[in-house]
């Protein structure tokens, strides 16, 4: 865009490059500080979010019923049997998994890059990425049938020998998962200390002095501090971005290495890792869309900010829309009756309408985010949000259960109908992933004031042009 057909009245696009602004213009360091460290350290917490936290509670609660009932009663409360052996439980690991992957992402790959834009949006994805985690690990676990025996799938001294199968892939899982929680807590942990200590520092109360200052672990601002800070955090930059390429991959494994038609193919790596980023972006639209409006950081999170999430769902969109194709090709070009009729059987079997409506969702309504007025529409990028998600856990179900029902042998054929502890355990790591978010946004710094006064003009340091001569040279 040229400068002469930059609007003049608006704020938000740069007179010289005609692009939207990352931060609204008027901002100091002060000013800053006060807006951000004012959300947590405010005396009077807000209606809104004393009322989305009880029905997130309400969620919890849901989620402990269901979970308690199927400690006493086993697995048979849900819809799993033979030939769908996995159901609701793994779909719902899986998809949970793949909405974490776009808080390393914007943490680790755009700090590499050094994309400012996301600044004001790392925070809350990678704590997005936690809450994801904390709710996919649990299905496992609990799938087992004898969750309090899960420790056997780690390599224990044990006395009895019993040891955990490694060519398994259920237990690559268990090492990639939990190596993917462990860098993201302390990736995210370690880049709220300088914050954390400016949260004590403007502490009113005792108990909030004391609470900050212990877990900012000393922190003064001092050069030395800085040099270690910026030092740890590329070191786990470059540690976490091969995680976003490894972790689904290794989920993708779940499927890729059985003999089923459907599972049984080399696509499942790229196409899970492309998907799960699609996914953790539009979760990161969802949840950002609200807190903005919410507490009026329109220009902190601006629409520069969603027309780059838009922009980069729509790359990952185009890659799951590749896989989808390719699936469809390869059970042609294969020449396999078993691979010919997987793919008759999601389009046009019992279950042809979760299938359409993942092609719906993921591929066809995600085109829109090509113009460039969608992409910078709040409400329209809202929407979007919840449609690919939505997609992207029937592609799940798609994957897992229809693949299931029809085997190679006609005689082991089944169907699938979840029952209401599916959707109760489901509702429930909705409510649990809201509920943690609720108490996150409240006691902590939800968006980086420390990276944000990087952004300000005041921040940047503009050499002279020329050194004048003192007088009498």
């Amino acid at each position: 865009m040229a400068t002469r057909d930059v609007p003049v009245n608006d704020p938000m696009l740069d007179p010289i490059t005609g692009e939207r602004r990352v931060i609204a213009p008027g901002h100091t360091f002060k000013s800053i500080t006060e807006k951000l460290a004012g959300i947590v350290l405010t005396s009077h917490t807000p209606l809104g979010w004393w009322g989305g936290f009880m029905i997130a509670g309400g969620g919890v609660a849901l989620l402990t019923v269901a979970v308690t009932w199927l400690f006493l009663k086993g697995v048979g409360i849900w819809a799993i049997t033979i030939p769908v052996a996995w159901g609701f439980a793994i779909i719902n690991f899986v998809w949970w998994i793949g909405i974490g992957h776009a808080g390393t992402l914007i943490s680790a790959i755009l700090l590499l890059f050094k994309q400012s834009w996301r600044n004001s949006i790392n925070r809350f994805a990678e704590a997005m990425t936690i809450f994801a985690v904390v709710c996919a690990a649990m299905f496992p676990v609990i799938h087992t049938g004898r969750p309090w025996l899960g420790y056997w799938l780690f390599p224990l001294p044990f006395t009895m020998n019993v040891w955990p199968q490694f060519r398994s892939p259920l237990l690559w899982d268990v090492f990639a998962v939990s190596t993917y929680a462990i860098i993201s807590v302390v990736f995210w942990y370690m880049g709220m200390i300088p914050d954390l200590a400016t949260l004590r520092d403007n502490a009113k109360s005792k108990f909030g002095q004391f609470f900050y200052g212990m877990i900012s672990l000393g922190w003064r601002g001092s050069v030395r501090h800085w040099v270690r800070y910026e030092t740890a955090s590329l070191l786990l930059a470059g540690l976490s971005t091969p995680l976003v390429l490894s972790v689904h991959s290794v989920i993708s494994f779940d499927f890729a290495v059985a003999l089923l038609p459907g599972w049984h193919t080399t696509i499942f790596p790229p196409y899970f890792v492309a998907g799960a980023v699609y996914s953790g972006f539009a979760m990161v639209i969802t949840l950002a869309v609200p807190i903005r409006k919410f507490y009026h950081l329109e220009d902190i999170v601006t629409i520069r900010h969603l027309d780059n999430m838009g922009k980069v769902m729509l790359v990952t969109g185009l890659i799951v829309a590749y896989g989808y194709f390719m699936e469809a090709f390869m059970s042609w070009y294969s020449a396999s009756h078993w691979e010919y009729f997987m793919i008759w059987n999601r389009m046009f079997g019992p279950m042809g309408w979760a299938y359409w409506t993942l092609i719906t969702c993921n591929i066809a309504l995600p085109q829109l985010m090509w113009i460039r007025k969608f992409r910078s529409n709040v409400l329209l990028m809202f929407i979007m949000s919840f449609i690919v998600n939505t997609g992207m856990w029937f592609e799940r179900f798609v994957i897992i259960v229809i693949s299931l029902t029809r085997d190679y042998l006609p005689s082991s054929w089944g169907t699938y109908n979840p029952t209401r502890w599916d959707y109760a355990t489901f509702i429930g790591t909705l409510g649990l992933f809201t509920f943690l978010f609720f108490l996150f946004i409240r006691l902590l710094p939800m968006i980086p004031m420390s990276e944000l006064r990087i952004l300000l003009p005041q921040a940047r340091i503009h050499p002279k042009d020329e050194l004048l001569p003192e007088a009498g040279d």
